[in-house]
């Protein structure tokens, strides 16, 4: 009886699983729109390596090799295109198309900025009077760029291996996020940061140990993949910081991010300007003698969600926003007549992973698979290409 009530779960599950994941099936390729805040009129591209065809408004012109140097320049609702001097004219789509060692190494003209390079393919059409480019690249090329750019070029390979599972299920649970742009995710923090080819080649290396690994809840969905700078010795709740319960996000306490560089701050401000915000912004009783008592004499040992008076309650994520802190986990006390301090622990919204705290765990020799489980209740790592697996049977 135990061994039949076992499989119905495990058939059960099965299917739970597949219908919850079916969004998102694993993909070589992603479409990146990048340099998307920088308004180019002008660049400048050569092979990095390999072997390059350009193919203009679906026309295949010519091929270039590191030899060639290729000129694109914005013109109205079109881009000209020149290579090694010679005027090839005007076309509304021009894609650079390359295999999967093929690199480009990208230089802005207008305005001026440092090379990059970038894997696989590149389009670019003209938009709103600027440059559009998207990265046509691999998603372990992609998920290598991320991992450096939210992590830094210096990391250890360990953390490398955490961030690049973060960045892997950040990437496949947003795919659609820019889908009625023509494009999956941009290279901004608001999808992932990502300047292309990584530096730090290590990167590829814990690419290759996480390979297809993501990171799921209880329900077998891909998690909300939130982190952060530091988190100042505990981190936070879903829902104290986004309003929704998550089973996953969940404060814990955390002695391996004290110490780091980003887990303490200061701000000073006068008295009466903090007196006249709280007023304004949130109806706060400045006036009277309780409400400024509670406002000069706030103590936060453990995190907290609103700086309290009487019927007051004042949203202490609006207090970081509206006032630019570097958290929401601080103290305030008086000095001297006329300001107050702000002691802070922190840098960041406080949710998932503190990156300073994953760092030092690493350093201590713990291995991505527990930083992971730290930060992150109730989860699971799967590799995606089991779930291709069972879909197709």
């Amino acid at each position: 009886m135990r061994v039949i009530t076992k499989i119905v779960f495990i058939v059960t599950l099965i299917s739970f699983w597949l219908v919850s994941t079916s969004l998102f099936i694993p993909t070589d390729n992603i479409q990146i729109c990048v340099l998307t805040q920088t308004k180019i009129t002008a660049l400048m591209l050569n092979t990095n390596a390999g072997v390059y065809k350009i193919i203009a408004d679906g026309n295949l012109l010519q091929k270039v090799t590191p030899e060639n140097t290729i000129k694109l320049f914005n013109k109205v609702d079109s881009v000209q295109l020149i290579i090694d001097d010679k005027d090839y004219g005007k076309y509304k789509y021009i894609k650079l198309s390359g295999d999967n060692l093929s690199e480009l190494k990208v230089k802005l003209i207008n305005p001026d900025r440092k090379p990059r390079i970038y894997q696989n393919n590149l389009s670019f059409s003209s938009l709103d009077g600027y440059l559009k480019i998207i990265n046509e690249v691999l998603l372990d090329n992609y998920i290598a760029g991320v991992t450096e750019a939210e992590a830094g070029s210096r990391s250890s390979l360990e953390f490398y291996k955490v961030q690049s599972v973060l960045a892997r299920t950040f990437a496949l649970a947003h795919i659609n996020k820019h889908i009625t742009e023509g494009f999956s995710l941009c290279d901004q923090v608001h999808c992932q940061a990502y300047y292309g080819k990584p530096k730090d080649l290590n990167t590829f290396t814990a690419i290759e140990a996480t390979k297809n690994l993501v990171v799921v809840d209880e329900s077998l969905n891909l998690i909300v993949a939130a982190f952060h700078s530091n988190c100042g010795g505990q981190t936070a709740n879903s829902e104290d910081v986004w309003g929704s319960r998550t089973s996953y996000l969940k404060s814990v306490t955390d002695s391996f991010s004290v110490k780091m560089p980003n887990s303490k701050w200061e701000r000073k401000m006068l008295k009466d300007d903090w007196l006249s915000y709280l007023k304004i912004k949130h109806n706060y009783p400045s006036d009277k003698e309780e409400g400024r008592e509670a406002a000069f004499n706030f103590k936060q040992d453990t995190r907290k969600v609103y700086l309290e008076c009487s019927t007051s309650k004042v949203p202490l994520k609006n207090v970081r926003t509206d006032l630019q802190l570097k958290s929401t986990y601080f103290s305030i006390s008086e000095i001297g007549k006329d300001s107050v301090l702000f002691k802070g622990k922190g840098y960041g919204h406080g949710l998932g992973m503190c990156q300073e705290g994953a760092m030092r765990m690493c350093k201590l020799g713990y291995k991505y698979v527990d930083v992971l489980n730290f930060y992150y209740k109730n989860i699971q790592l799967i590799d995606l290409h089991k779930l291709t697996f069972f879909k197709d049977e």
